[in-house]
């Protein structure tokens, strides 16, 4: 009886010393806040669908949101879009770095690109696959507000470290689609003919310019190694057909359409299932 009366104080003593629970008051809302996920951004994986996700998946320290399979093409969650995935790496646009932390990835099976005698060819992508891409796109940049000018490739905000997407994706859709803004075709033609008379900027203007846009670029007044870079980067989204890196005539036209007011057009976006098919 003595010790079931001293379990019992004890048990009193613990309880009382026990802090209660927190009580908090959920019903005051601040209409001053956003989403934590600011930028979009677009990999491929260099792997087939089971080692892709395997290394997204297990030890590899590196990871997505979202894994879009190629054949046939479905689409995995991997992480929730809440928490932080490490997709981004080293990463810089605009101003802002660390873009793991602001952001919300999606890695695309793809193989990426083989170096042949004839130099790197890139591999496509299947249609079906960019259309669940597209979609997927969509519904993330619905959810959270996603600035069009945030929606980027990997290479976009890390340039000459990484390629991807590469030549082959297929930002058009993406414009056609309304999910990111396109250089007006119009005004690319007309300054391609003035710089093809006149002479090309100078590279210090080109590296003004690509500031601009966002690309993390030297000012040094000097054409290296990593302007190249990034001039090339800039040619795969809107010149895939070219992106040697020279500074020509069509490039500083594209590169001043891109930051240059009214320059860029944003299509209405399409609903989902009315979405154009067509290859691109």
């Amino acid at each position: 009886m003595k010790t079931k009366l001293l379990t019992l104080a004890a048990a009193s003593l613990l309880a009382a010393c026990a802090s209660p629970t927190l009580q908090i008051d959920r019903s005051h809302v601040s209409q001053n806040q956003d989403s934590r996920a600011q930028y979009l951004i677009l990999h491929y994986t260099v792997l087939d669908f089971d080692k892709s996700m395997k290394v997204l998946t297990t030890g590899g320290k590196v990871s997505a949101h979202y894994l879009v399979q190629d054949n046939p093409s479905k689409v995995y969650q991997l992480v929730d879009e809440n928490r932080r995935a490490w997709h981004a790496g080293v990463s810089y646009w605009a101003g802002a770095t660390n873009l793991n932390s602001a952001s919300i990835g999606i890695e695309i099976v793809n193989p990426g690109f083989t170096e042949t005698p004839m130099g790197r060819v890139y591999a496509p992508y299947p249609k079906a696959q960019m259309d669940d891409v597209i979609r997927l796109s969509q519904e993330i940049v619905a959810r959270h507000g996603i600035r069009s000018d945030r929606i980027l490739g990997h290479n976009d905000i890390a340039p000459g470290r990484k390629q991807d997407p590469g030549p082959e994706f297929p930002w058009k859709r993406f414009a056609d689609a309304g999910l990111i803004p396109w250089p007006d075709q119009t005004q690319v033609e007309i300054k391609t003919a003035i710089y093809q008379v006149g002479p090309v900027p100078e590279v210090d203007w080109f590296q003004d310019r690509l500031s601009k846009v966002g690309y993390q670029t030297p000012r040094t007044g000097v054409f290296d190694v990593a302007t190249r870079e990034v001039i090339s980067t800039f040619q795969m989204k809107y010149r895939p057909a070219n992106f040697s890196g020279d500074m020509d005539a069509e490039t500083a036209a594209l590169l001043d359409v891109v930051t240059s007011p009214g320059g860029m057009k944003t299509k209405t976006p399409l609903p989902a299932d009315d979405q154009p098919r067509s290859e691109f």
